[in-house]
């Protein structure tokens, strides 16, 4: 019965359909409705052309959008980078100025050094002045020393003087009593060799260097050497 009834619906439904068709007619007439449809075609096809431009559009706003977070995202990277780079460079200046405080340093203690240096060539140079114009002193006490003492004066290695003394031992007067002297770094005199040895040269040495009277220094040694040889 359910059927029966849905089925003559639909029947009354298209009857309906047709007489208002041909009411349809009757009223426009049939050039009217069909500059209707064409009016609704051209506003399809109108709007099916808007769609089109605006879904090409929206495509568009799409990649602009992509785009555009593919360039924030690169900006992003580069200021990572570029801070990154800022951190680099400051660990950098900070060791350029360990390393420069450091070769300051170095350079002033090698200007210390060479100072210093400096100072003890000096000193050293002062000091073998002293030495040499002592030498040559003596050097020219030569003649005096050979004549009254009979005593001959000669010049060895390490700028050391070797003072040999004859005629002491009246039984062998060409016998040799030899002792060699020299100045040390103090800048005093210093017997380094004494043959026949002396228990006294120690005394002696101790005593021209607070007089500084090396005529007599000689002498005693040679009063010495003469009462050795009578024992």
């Amino acid at each position: 019965m359910a059927n029966v009834k849905t089925e003559d619906e639909i029947i009354l439904f298209e009857r309906e359909m047709k007489e208002f068709w041909t009411k349809l007619k009757s009223v426009y007439g049939t050039e009217q409705i069909s500059q209707t449809l064409a009016l609704r075609d051209s506003c399809k096809e109108s709007i099916k052309v808007l769609s089109e431009k605006w879904s090409k559009k929206l495509k568009e706003g799409d990649l602009m959008i992509d785009k555009i977070q593919e360039y924030r995202n690169e900006i992003l990277q580069q200021s990572q980078r570029v801070s990154e780079n800022q951190e680099r460079l400051t660990e950098i200046k900070s060791n350029v100025n360990q390393e420069e405080e450091q070769k300051k340093g170095l350079t002033d203690s090698i200007q210390e050094l060479k100072e210093e240096l400096m100072k003890k060539k000096e000193i050293i140079s002062s000091k073998n002045k002293a030495t040499k114009e002592r030498v040559e002193r003596l050097c020219k006490s030569k003649v005096l020393f050979e004549e009254r003492l009979g005593l001959e004066i000669r010049r060895i290695h390490n700028e050391q003087l070797q003072f040999v003394f004859r005629h002491i031992d009246h039984k062998d007067p060409d016998k040799p009593y030899v002792f060699t002297l020299s100045i040390n770094e103090q800048g005093d005199y210093e017997v380094t060799s004494c043959t026949p040895p002396l228990d006294c040269i120690a005394e002696f040495q101790l005593k021209v260097r607070e007089t500084n009277n090396f005529s007599a220094f000689v002498a005693n040694i040679r009063k010495a050497f003469t009462a050795l040889s009578y024992k």
